[in-house]
């Protein structure tokens, strides 16, 4: 996944998500199930065949004949932008997590302990009176703090402090680990500054973003007058021109996904050389990092470049009212309700089509997991994960990693040298199962029962404050960027590391009494696709310690390149919307790891089997079953708005597309299921492709 610190919410959660974002492709709609009682006689096939619709032949739509039913009676909730297989869990996960907080807010725990924190900054979000009668007037400081702002020699200062409190400015930084030297950390400076979902809903003549950068401007307008700023229309206008030259001068999605394009250590002080024009200096001391650091990372030379010539000649009323929409547009979901429906209006339902705001209840419960996220884990765990369900995943973890050995050997592409790198680097992945060794300290952070501004402005100060620290010190091996509760699972290249949250190794993904196909075709799958994350198109450009390094031979590399292109053009060829395509190049690394995430899935459980046939349970021979329970993975539905902006910036395929899209390539699949010549998912072999 790209590197992209920015956050419409920086909380803790939002910060770590940020930094995640930086160092890891995340799988970010990723699903696992289980693989307890691998060889033990299967109660139960694990496929819900109530879901299917046997109208369907799967030879032609397997999306469709494994969740057609389930597709054709199912609605979105009024309250959601998608719904499906994940959501279900992360409903799931909200309700436990509620019943965590609810209890602590009701009978608040000892004071100073992080019990007694999680139960006041819940209780200060559901306080509605309290946040109705305070009004604006918990952001008054940091206008005032705005409204201070002279020339262009105190633009750096404001710029760092609005940072710190997770508020948007036209850049952000972020501390991660150096990319050509895993021992040490790096800090990160990329772009940032727009409100909407990506550059191209600015600068593309499409129908649709045409009419959501209108709707856009009398949105900003709207929220501007919320809060008193005086002529409103006028400053939403400049305010929008403002970003649109920001959205001018950024990379694109595609552009940022190459890591050795964007790996641009600079030396500090010859930053304004980089990028003159802007008072770098003053910025880094504002930071506080000035005299700790002699080096740092400019992902988007250019962008920074353009934004730098930018700043002095942006005229200070315009700033003001730039940095005031941003400020108010953060604290939105914490305002009094003018805000917060407001806020919906154009965030979820113009630009993700969502009828109806979730329950304030919900909204708390994401606020706390953002602020005290390993707090809320620690007591997640403690109820909700049991140690046996840690032992199972590592078992499986295991046979997919000797799966993925005899896959390396077996390639026809791979020459020795690349081969013996390869498994030097698959030597040295380390998993990460359930929740992290050592838990995160919130002593710094001070809850207010009356306060959630406060509370959330402080909680993004106190994680920016935890980012920074790291700077001069050794490598945390034992740090995670989820939190337990995440519904998600994620590989980080700097650490050579595959992580699965507690949250997402659970029914109906994690089952123990489910068939051993069934748990192959959905944990094993996406276990091999955070694998395959590591030999993917910019995976594969880090070493087994976490460097950027090309330890492919030049014949492999164009071996690879060449494979890859043609799921580039199988997948740019889709169009989940009438003239709207999946971006090939944007989706090819999730693509590459959904193929060969399954196939060394399919390898490991035919290992599994130790030579035995499959029983048939509920109709399907173990292989069928292995290749239903990975399409009931992606089993979802989204709304059109949702979906136009996922096309721009979400670097997984639709997920129609995860199912068949996959299979097409599958020979295991063509073999279950007798696809042949003239079926819908038959795909000439000439144009399949299989890398690992």
């Amino acid at each position: 996944m790209q590197q992209v610190f920015r956050r419409r919410d920086r909380t803790a959660a939002a910060r770590r998500a940020a930094l995640g974002a930086a160092v890891a492709a995340v799988c970010a709609i990723s699903v696992v199930s289980g693989c307890a009682g691998i060889g033990a006689p299967p109660p139960k096939s694990g496929i819900d065949v109530a879901a299917m619709d046997p109208a369907v032949r799967p030879q032609d739509d397997m999306f469709r004949h494994v969740n057609g039913h389930w597709l054709d009676t199912t609605d979105i909730p009024a309250d959601r932008s998608a719904f499906g297989t994940f959501d279900n869990l992360r409903d799931d996960t909200l309700a436990k997590v509620r019943a965590i907080a609810e209890p602590l807010a009701a009978t608040p725990a000892a004071e100073g302990t992080e019990a007694r924190k999680i139960g006041d900054l819940y209780a200060s979000y559901l306080d509605v009176d309290r946040v109705e009668s305070l009004g604006i007037r918990p952001l008054a400081a940091e206008m005032a703090r705005i409204d201070a702002l002279g020339d262009a020699e105190t633009l750096p200062a404001l710029i760092a402090h609005l940072q710190r409190i997770g508020v948007t400015a036209p850049f952000d930084s972020g501390v991660h680990r150096d990319n050509r030297d895993s021992t040490r950390y790096v800090l990160d400076v990329v772009q940032s500054g727009l409100g909407l979902p990506d550059r191209d809903y600015y600068l593309a003549d499409e129908p649709r973003l045409v009419d959501v950068r209108t709707r856009y401007v009398a949105h900003v307008e709207r929220m501007l007058a919320l809060a008193g700023v005086a002529a409103a229309g006028a400053a939403a206008r400049d305010i929008v021109d403002l970003e649109t030259r920001l959205a001018r001068a950024q990379w694109t999605k595609v552009e940022n996904r190459d890591r050795v394009k964007r790996y641009n250590k600079t030396r500090v002080e010859a930053l304004s050389q980089v990028a003159p024009g802007f008072d770098w200096t003053a910025w880094l001391q504002a930071v506080g990092v000035r005299d700790r650091i002699d080096d740092l990372i400019v992902s988007q030379p250019s962008f920074l470049a353009a934004f730098a010539a930018m700043a002095p000649t942006v005229p200070s009323a315009t700033w003001k009212a730039y940095f005031k929409w941003h400020l108010v547009s953060a604290a939105a979901p914490w305002l009094p309700q003018a805000f917060v429906d407001e806020n919906f209006a154009f965030y979820g339902t113009t630009i993700g089509g969502t009828p109806k705001n979730r329950p304030r209840w919900e909204r708390a419960v994401v606020a706390v997991e953002g602020a005290l996220g390993d707090a809320v884990g620690r007591l997640y765990v403690e109820r909700y994960f049991p140690p046996a369900n840690k032992a199972r995943i590592d078992a499986l973890v295991g046979n997919l990693l000797a799966a993925y050995r005899q896959s390396i050997d077996g390639l026809d592409w791979m020459g020795p040298a690349t081969r013996a790198a390869a498994k030097a680097k698959l030597a040295k992945l380390t998993p990460k199962i359930g929740y992290p060794d050592k838990w995160r300290d919130y002593a710094a952070l001070r809850i207010e029962r009356d306060d959630l501004v406060g509370n959330m402005l402080r909680s993004a100060a106190v994680e920016s404050d935890r980012d920074l620290a790291r700077l001069g010190r050794p490598i945390d091996r034992r740090e995670w960027h989820a939190t337990p509760q995440t519904v998600n699972a994620y590989y980080n290249p700097e650490g050579n590391e595959i992580v699965f949250p507690a949250a997402i190794l659970q029914p109906p993904f994690f089952d123990a009494a489910a068939d051993d196909a069934v748990n192959y075709g959905s944990i094993g799958a996406v276990i091999g696709h955070e694998i395959s994350h590591g030999f993917d198109d910019q995976g594969s450009r880090y070493d087994g310690d976490g460097n950027l390094h090309d330890w492919f031979t030049p014949q492999d590399h164009a071996a690879f390149v060449a494979k890859t292109a043609r799921l580039v053009d199988q997948y740019a060829a889709y169009a989940p919307l009438p003239g709207s395509h999946v971006n090939g190049e944007l989706t090819l690394g999730e693509n590459i790891a959904d193929n060969a995430g399954l196939a060394v899935a399919y390898r490991a459980y035919e290992l599994s089997l130790g030579g035995k046939r499959a029983p048939t349970l509920d109709g399907l021979s173990g292989p069928q079953r292995f290749y239903a329970g990975f399409c009931a993975l992606w089993r979802r539905k989204v709304r059109e708005a949702t979906q136009v902006r996922l096309l721009k910036i979400d670097p997984h395929a639709p997920a129609i597309y995860r199912c068949n899209g996959v299979l097409a390539n599958q020979p295991g699949f063509y073999a279950a299921y007798d696809v042949r010549e003239g079926d819908g998912m038959y795909l000439p072999p000439e144009l399949r492709t299989a890398i690992w």
